[in-house]
C-alpha cells in the first residue's frame, strides 16, 4: 500500500496543472532554480532507465524465435479458423498420399502393357507369321496408349508437387528443403528411381589399432552359426585394438575355417600393419605350444559360454588354459546383457599377459551405436574389413550375369526353426505365405524389377506356393534359387577348382554376398544371416531405399496413412498419442520426416507405436489418445476406452 501511494504522488508530481497555468519565476530566484535543476534531472534518470528496459526487451524479443518459447508445451487448441484450415490441409494430404498409391500401381501396371505390346514387334527377318503379329500390333491404338502414360506421369508429379506445397506452409526455413525423399520420392514410380542408392553416412568416430609387439588376443566364439560367429569375431576386433593387442584366429579344430569364407589379407592390408593372424602363424611364434594366460569371461554364466565339448576341443587343438575368470559377474542374462562403455572394457579386460582370451563377445553390448555404424568403429582405409574372400565374390559376380542380370530384388526368407524363435519373441517374424507374397509385391511394385533371387531354408511346399502367389497383373515373378552344382555350368568353377564348391559355409557367405549385390534386399527381422548382409550393403554403398525386413513398409505405410487422418481430422489435439497396431510389429518402424515435423509444430511429443502383443497396461486420462489401426482398411478408430 505504502507503494501504491508514493507512485500516485510521483505521477501527482509529474502532471501538468489542472488550470493549464504555469507560475512564472523570477529570473534572479538562483537558489529555487538549482533545486529545480537537480529535480529535473532526476526525473529524466527514471525515464532513461525506462526507455533502456524497454530497447534492451525489444532487442531480446527479436533475437528469440518466440515460436520456440511454447514449443515444448502441449497446449490444447482453440477452435480457430487457422486451426481449421490446419486440419483440412493435413488431411488434403492424407487424400493425396491415398491418391498416390493409387497412381503409382496404376503406373507400374502400364509397364506390364507396354512391354507385352513391344514383344509383339518382329525382327527383320522374320517369317510371315510374324509381320501378321506386326499388322496387328500396328492396329492398337499405341499412340493412346503412349499419351495415356505421359498423362499418367504427369498426374503423378502433380500430385506430389501439390503435398510439397500444402507441406510448405508447415515448414520453417528454406522452402527447397522440401522437396526430399520425402514426400514422396521413395515411393515415386518407373522413371524416378523409387529405390535409389541410400548415401554413405560418414563415420563420427573411430580409433586407431596399433598393437603392441607380442600382445596377443584370442578370439572365442561359440555361440549360433557363422553369421553370429562373424558378429561375435567382429566385436574382438575393437576389443583388440581396445587393448593394443593383435587378434588370433581360433584353429578350425575349435571353431570354423574362417580363410574358406572371408579374406585375413584384406583386414591387414586395411590397416597397413599386421593386426590379426591365423591360428597356424600364433602356433609357430609359440614354437607349436600355443598357451593361452589369462581367459576372461564376459559371459559369467556358463564361463565364457564354454562347455565340456568345447574346453576339449580348444585342448585338442593343443591350446593349453591358464586362469579363467569372469570379468562381469553381474551380468548373468545373456538376452539382457547391460550396456557397457569403453571405460568399462579397459578397466575389466587390460591386462599384462601376453596371450590374453576373451570370452563369448556376440552378446556383448558394447558402444553400440559406435561399433555398428557403417565401416565399423576402427579407422582403416577400405568400405569394409569383413568382407567375403575374393573367390566367392568373383563367383557372385558370375552368377549375377548367368541368373539374374543387372536388376533384382534379393529376398532372405527364413522358414526352417524360425517359427518357434519368432514366437517367442514379443514382436512376431514369422509369416504366412499369403501376407508374405503380399509384402513382398509392394516392394517388387515400389521397385519395378523383373526377377527375385531367394535365399531360404524353406521346403519346396513352401517355395512353390509363394511363387504362385508373388504374380503382378497376372504374370509371375520369378523367384529364383541357387541351383546344386552342375559341371557343364561355368558359374561356380573357381570354388570347386579350388576345392572350396560344396562346403556349407562358404555356400552360406555365396548367398550373402549374391544378396548384397541386389537393387533391393528384404530381409528376415532377427536374422543374424539378413543383420550380416545389411552390414554389407550399407559398407559397400549398395543399400536402397527399398530396403526393408520382410513386411516393414506395409506397417510404415499404414502408420503414415493413419497418423495423417488422425492429425487432418483435428484428432491429436494435446498430450501423448499412442498408435496400437493390431498386428505385430516387425522391426521399428521410422514415420517420414515431413508428417513428423507436423507433430513437432503442433508442440506434440512424438508419438508412441506398439503392437498389441506388447501392450503395457497403462492409464488413459483425457489428453491421451488410444488408436487401434485396421490392418486392411488402413483405418483408425478409437478403441472405445475413453
Amino acid at each position: 500500500m505504502e507503494r501504491e501511494s508514493s507512485d500516485e504522488e510521483e505521477d501527482r508530481e509529474n502532471l501538468i496543472d489542472q488550470h493549464g497555468f504555469k507560475a512564472s519565476h523570477s529570473t534572479f530566484q538562483i537558489g529555487e532554480l538549482d533545486h529545480r535543476i537537480r529535480r529535473h534531472f532526476a526525473f529524466n534518470k527514471k525515464y532513461l532507465f525506462a526507455i533502456c528496459l524497454l530497447l534492451l526487451a525489444i532487442v531480446v524479443f527479436l533475437s528469440v524465435d518466440s515460436s520456440r518459447l511454447f514449443h515444448s508445451v502441449p497446449t490444447v487448441r482453440i477452435d480457430s479458423r487457422a486451426d481449421r484450415m490446419r486440419e483440412s490441409e493435413l488431411h488434403a494430404l492424407y487424400l493425396l498420399r491415398n491418391q498416390q498409391l493409387g497412381l503409382l500401381n496404376l503406373w507400374n501396371r502400364t509397364f506390364t502393357h507396354s512391354n507385352r505390346d513391344s514383344s509383339l514387334i518382329p525382327m527383320p527377318n522374320s517369317t510371315s507369321n510374324s509381320t501378321q503379329k506386326r499388322d496387328d500390333a500396328s492396329s492398337l491404338p499405341s499412340t493412346s496408349f503412349e499419351d495415356f502414360r505421359s498423362a499418367l506421369l504427369q498426374q503423378i508429379k502433380l500430385n506430389k508437387e501439390i503435398q510439397q506445397h500444402l507441406l510448405s506452409s508447415h515448414r520453417v526455413g528454406n522452402v527447397s528443403a522440401l522437396m526430399d525423399d520425402n514426400a514422396d520420392g521413395k515411393s515415386l514410380g518407373f522413371g524416378v528411381d523409387a529405390c535409389s542408392k541410400l548415401d554413405r553416412m560418414k563415420r563420427n568416430r573411430t580409433i586407431e589399432w596399433k598393437p603392441k609387439p607380442n600382445r596377443y588376443l584370442f578370439a572365442i566364439c561359440v555361440s549360433g552359426q557363422m553369421s553370429n560367429h562373424l558378429i561375435c569375431l567382429e566385436k574382438h576386433m575393437f576389443f583388440a585394438a581396445l587393448l593394443d593387442r593383435v587378434l588370433v584366429l581360433p584353429s578350425p579344430k575349435f571353431d570354423y575355417e574362417y580363410d574358406r569364407v572371408i579374406d585375413i589379407e584384406h583386414i591387414n592390408e586395411c590397416f597397413g600393419r599386421k593386426v590379426v593372424i591365423s591360428f597356424v602363424e600364433f602356433a609357430q611364434v609359440k614354437k607349436n605350444r600355443p598357451h593361452i594366460d589369462r581367459l576372461i569371461c564376459y559371459v559369467a554364466k556358463p564361463p565364457c559360454y564354454l562347455d565340456e565339448d568345447h574346453i576339449k576341443k580348444l585342448k585338442s587343438a593343443g591350446v593349453s588354459l591358464g586362469k579363467i575368470e569372469a570379468a562381469l559377474p553381474e551380468d548373468v542374462k545373456v538376452d539382457e546383457p547391460k550396456k557397457r562403455t569403453v571405460e568399462d572394457i579397459l578397466q575389466k579386460f587390460s591386462s599384462s599377459d601376453e596371450v590374453l582370451a576373451v570370452g563369448e563377445l556376440f552378446f556383448a553390448n558394447v558402444e553400440e551405436e559406435w561399433v555398428m555404424q557403417p565401416g565399423g568403429p576402427l579407422a582403416h582405409k577400405c568400405r569394409t574389413v569383413i568382407q567375403p574372400n575374393r573367390l566367392i565374390v568373383l563367383t557372385a559376380q558370375r552368377f549375377v550375369q548367368t541368373f539374374l542380370g543387372g536388376n533384382f530384388i534379393a529376398l532372405h526368407f527364413r522358414r526352417h526353426g524360425f517359427l518357434q524363435f519368432c514366437n517367442a519373441k514379443k514382436d512376431s517374424c514369422f509369416f504366412p505365405i499369403p501376407q508374405a507374397a503380399e509384402c513382398i509385391l509392394r516392394v517388387v511394385e515400389r521397385a519395378n524389377t523383373p526377377i527375385i533371387y531367394l535365399s531360404t531354408d524353406a521346403a519346396e511346399s513352401e517355395t512353390d506356393l509363394l511363387q504362385s502367389m508373388v504374380m503382378v497383373n497376372g504374370k509371375q515373378v520369378p523367384l529364383v534359387k541357387r541351383p546344386s552344382h552342375n559341371s557343364v555350368e561355368k558359374w561356380d568353377a573357381l570354388l570347386y577348382r579350388n576345392h572350396v564348391g560344396g562346403d556349407n559355409q562358404v555356400e552360406a557367405m555365396l548367398d550373402k554376398t549374391i544378396c548384397a549385390m541386389s537393387n533391393v534386399f528384404i530381409g528376415a527381422s532377427g536374422s543374424t544371416f539378413t543383420e550380416d548382409i545389411i552390414r554389407l550393403r550399407k559398407d559397400w554403398g549398395s543399400a536402397s531405399h527399398c530396403d526393408e525386413y520382410l513386411c516393414q513398409e506395409r506397417f510404415k505405410m499404414l502408420l503414415e496413412l493413419s497418423l495423417l487422418k488422425i492429425l487432418g481430422h483435428g484428432l491429436y489435439k494435446a498430450g501423448l498419442l499412442v498408435i496400437w497396431i493390431n498386428e505385430p510389429l516387425v522391426a521399428p518402424v521410422e514415420i517420414d520426416a515431413d508428417i513428423m515435423e507436423k507433430v513437432h509444430e503442433y508442440g506434440f511429443p512424438a508419438p508412441s507405436v506398439s503392437s498389441l502383443d506388447a501392450a503395457p497396461n497403462i492409464e488413459m486420462d483425457w489428453h491421451n489418445l488410444r488408436w487401434m489401426i485396421d490392418p486392411v482398411s488402413l483405418t483408425p478408430y478409437n478403441d472405445g476406452t475413453f
